[in-house]
């Protein structure tokens, strides 16, 4: 009976025996499926969940679930995710940072100690209760709740069975640490104490260390995201670093100044850092106001609107003139509330945009509402200083990273060019379906002998030239006007059809 072969197991030139041979070929991908071009990476401050690890979140719930309630602060976690949805990002991958003088709440109860599992303050709003069951009376049942984190219930006989089946818990809330004389279990309730938050974590923690440990902003790495912000925080000395991460990860990094800032302090600040990079969007350090429905008005930086903004939009998307939701005020502008509305005169505008700075402000080109106002990033290039090259860029480039390495390894010949040039042009052909390129002539692809002589080949290279177009964004419109009572119209008018 023939035997079937995968592909390459059967060298089909040295075949003796007549008989039928059926060899499975591996179907060849026609195109690359496109990487997340809206995925947030964020680095802040939280009263709950662990450092310096990328924790999924996909919606408000989630956080909550992870990181805690909300913190009154310019860094804080959650607050940047709710205002990141509500404008449109629903994927995130959140690392917590602390300045380590961050503690952890305890409490004692019925002879054992029991520790909140993470540290930071929201750690204290949890209790612990121990009930005997009636009718097993030897079994008792210890129950940890918190009205944010939610409840577990753990169940034994013993403190020592308890305990383990916290530690197999990886959702605790608390861990338990029994004496070596285990005490016996007694009904009773206790509530956590001394959790602690610590100070604002400082610029280098922020960044953090890209160590066989990674952590802060490096914690991000690997993580495909499309985004990044270190939300609050404004120090002109991490910029360049951020950019640094930005073009090795393919990420976008949102940066803001200082909360009050002026114009001619924020050309100073970002000529000092030597700032001049298509990876880094600066926002002007006008923070806004924000209603937060847990702990009221907030003035907060910019960066979690403008990274919100873009989790929602196509990757060949600018966001100039884009509407932006939840902002009550800024501090130039005042608060809606109060009837201010300081507006930025163009002279204002051109010293910011001249100098790589954007700034969220209202009015916008289109009518009354808060939105990004320049649309630029930090590149002094005019060819790549515009938010669509930096993002499409990343987004093709990424996307290739992702797939195209399946062909290491082959043998270099007609077929691989192809293959290549197959999987290449099939991407391309794709992004013109979906509107992020406008049509087949805004690209090109060649991978052949032209591009690949034999004196290459031979040791081993082998080159593909990607040529992509991108679409332009519409930064001055001109609109000409020719009116009053000499003037001639003149019309065409079309025959139907």
């Amino acid at each position: 009976m023939p035997v079937l072969y995968q592909a390459g197991d059967l060298n089909t030139n040295s075949l003796v025996v007549p008989d039928l041979y059926v060899q499975i070929q591996k179907p060849t991908a026609l195109a690359l499926n496109g990487v997340s071009s809206g995925r947030v990476g964020l680095v802040g401050t939280a009263a709950w969940g662990p450092v310096n690890t990328p924790v999924i979140i996909g919606s408000m719930g989630d956080q909550l679930a992870a990181f805690g309630p909300k913190q009154p602060l310019s860094s804080d976690i959650g607050t940047a995710v709710n205002i990141a949805v509500l404008n449109g990002a629903s994927d995130f991958r959140c690392v917590r940072v602390t300045d380590g003088t961050d503690a952890a709440a305890t409490g004692t109860l019925s002879g054992a100690t029991l520790t909140a599992r993470y540290t930071g303050s929201a750690g204290d709003a949890i209790t612990a209760t121990l009930t005997q069951n009636s009718i097993v009376t030897s079994r008792y049942t210890l129950t940890t709740s918190h009205a944010t984190l939610g409840a577990r219930s753990y169940s034994g006989a013993t403190w020592t069975a308890i305990a383990a089946a916290m530690a197999a818990d990886t959702s605790a809330l608390v861990v338990a640490t029994v004496p070596t004389t285990v005490p016996d279990l007694a009904a009773g309730t206790t509530t956590l104490s001394g959790g602690a938050d610590g100070s604002t974590p400082t610029t280098a923690q922020f960044i953090g260390t890209d160590g066989a440990t990674r952590t802060g902003m490096y914690a991000l790495r690997g993580q495909g995201c499309a985004l990044g912000v270190l939300h609050g925080l404004s120090d002109n000395t991490a910029w360049t670093t951020q950019a640094t991460f930005g073009q090795q990860e393919g990420m976008y990094m949102i940066a803001c100044g200082p909360a009050g800032d002026t114009i001619s302090n924020a050309v100073s600040m970002k000529d000092a850092a030597g700032l001049d990079s298509y990876a880094v969007k600066l926002m002007f350090g006008d923070w806004l106001w924000w209603d937060d429905d847990t702990n009221g008005d907030m003035l907060v930086p910019p960066q979690a609107f403008v990274a919100g903004l873009f989790g929602g939009l196509s990757p060949e998307q600018s966001s100039l003139n884009k509407q932006l939701s939840g902002i009550i005020g800024s501090q130039k502008a005042g608060l809606a509330s109060s009837g201010t509305t300081q507006t930025y005169s163009d002279a204002e505008l051109g010293a910011l945009f001249e100098a790589g700075i954007d700034v969220i402000c209202n009015p916008a080109p289109g009518g009354s509402y808060w939105a990004v106002r320049g649309g630029i990033n930090t590149s002094s290039d005019d060819a790549t200083s515009d938010d669509s090259y930096t993002r499409l860029t990343n987004y093709i480039a990424e996307t290739i990273n992702s797939g195209m390495g399946t062909f290491v390894g082959d043998v270099i010949n007609d077929t691989l060019f192809g293959d290549i040039r197959a999987v290449l042009l099939g991407t391309l052909s794709n992004m013109v379906s979906s509107g992020i390129l406008a049509s087949s002539a805004a690209y090109a692809v060649v991978c052949d002998s032209t591009n690949n002589p034999q004196s290459r080949t031979a040791l081993g290279y082998v080159r593909a030239d990607v040529q992509v177009q991108y679409q332009g964004i519409n930064r001055f419109f001109v609109v000409n006007l020719q009116g009053g009572s000499s003037v001639v119209v003149s019309t065409t008018t079309t025959a139907a059809s």
